[in-house]
């Protein structure tokens, strides 16, 4: 099924983000995680694609196995680098084969453990290029991307970030789902600049549960988003008083209302990143009124 038409027909809805365990040892753990997601019959869930070879070989089978065996509509994650025409050609061919019809195209992150790593030496510099290249050749599927409403760390600025992802749009992307932030004016008032450029696509916001202090920090720190200094401030207090046990309560509140907010503002549905874990986005999603 494709999730463009899955998403004009179901709004709001909930959907969900997982990222393939590098060893197959965990994987029993990790599909126990997605029949109990299961619970709050998610319109679909992503599967995140390794950068220069990561996990994107897992990405697959993993998103295979959740539409066969536990029904729910997968989205892959397509990266640009390390791309080839010959590679990418061969990964839609597989999901062509396992009839998975929608992928999320990114450009992805530098390779780890690459010195001096130059994007422009690749065949596919930009999550746009992969668009184009699909929407060239495999029509039938589905295409989103990726959207910044806290401008991307490498933008030189907040219009040519907005100038991307209306390329994007105009490339193919039928849909964009958002990464993460915590104030959700800027979400509101991203898809009014959005609008006026003419990239009037459904936009889904990414909203990430924090469940220890630690763990937000590092997930920040990688992502480049913001957290608001009142919040902040609350969760380190929180930390002190009583521990992780009352970041994680904190931070699954703050996930709730903001979740709330966005669809009782007209979000078409919120995408909760799990961090393969199923007890916050349970306890999110079974609060939500949709």
């Amino acid at each position: 099924m494709h999730v463009c038409d899955l998403i004009e027909e179901h709004s709001p809805f909930i959907s969900l983000e997982f990222f393939p365990p590098k060893e197959k040892e965990a994987w029993s753990g990790f599909f126990e995680v997605v029949e109990k997601v299961k619970a709050l019959n998610p319109l679909f869930a992503s599967v995140t694609y390794g950068a220069g070879g990561g996990t994107q070989d897992n990405t697959l089978e993993i998103a295979s196995r959740i539409k066969k065996d536990h029904g729910i509509e997968p989205v892959t994650h397509l990266t640009s680098v390390g791309a080839s025409s010959e590679k990418l050609d061969g990964f839609l061919k597989s999901l062509r084969e396992a009839d998975i019809q929608n992928v999320l195209a990114l450009r992805g992150d530098a390779p780890q453990g690459v010195k001096d790593f130059d994007f422009a030496t690749q065949e596919f510099q930009h999550a746009t290029d992969v668009i184009e290249f699909i929407r060239t050749r495999y029509p039938e599927i589905c295409v989103g991307g990726a959207a910044y409403p806290e401008p991307h760390p490498e933008s030189p600025s907040i219009q040519s970030d907005l100038e991307m992802v209306r390329l994007k749009v105009e490339k193919g992307a039928r849909f964009l789902v958002t990464q993460l932030f915590f104030d959700n004016r800027m979400y509101f008032d991203y898809i009014e600049r959005l609008k006026e450029l003419g990239a009037d696509v459904p936009v889904i916001p990414g909203v990430l549960p924090i469940m220890s202090l630690r763990s937000a920090k590092f997930i920040l720190g990688l992502c480049g988003a913001a957290i608001p200094g009142k919040f902040l401030s609350a969760l380190e207090k929180a930390h002190v008083e009583g521990g992780d046990e009352a970041v994680y309560e904190l931070g699954i509140a703050y996930a709730t209302k903001q979740a709330q907010e966005l669809i009782d503002g007209g979000a078409p549905g919120v995408h909760l990143y799990t961090l393969n874990r199923a007890e916050a986005v349970l306890e999110i999603g079974k609060n939500l009124k949709i």
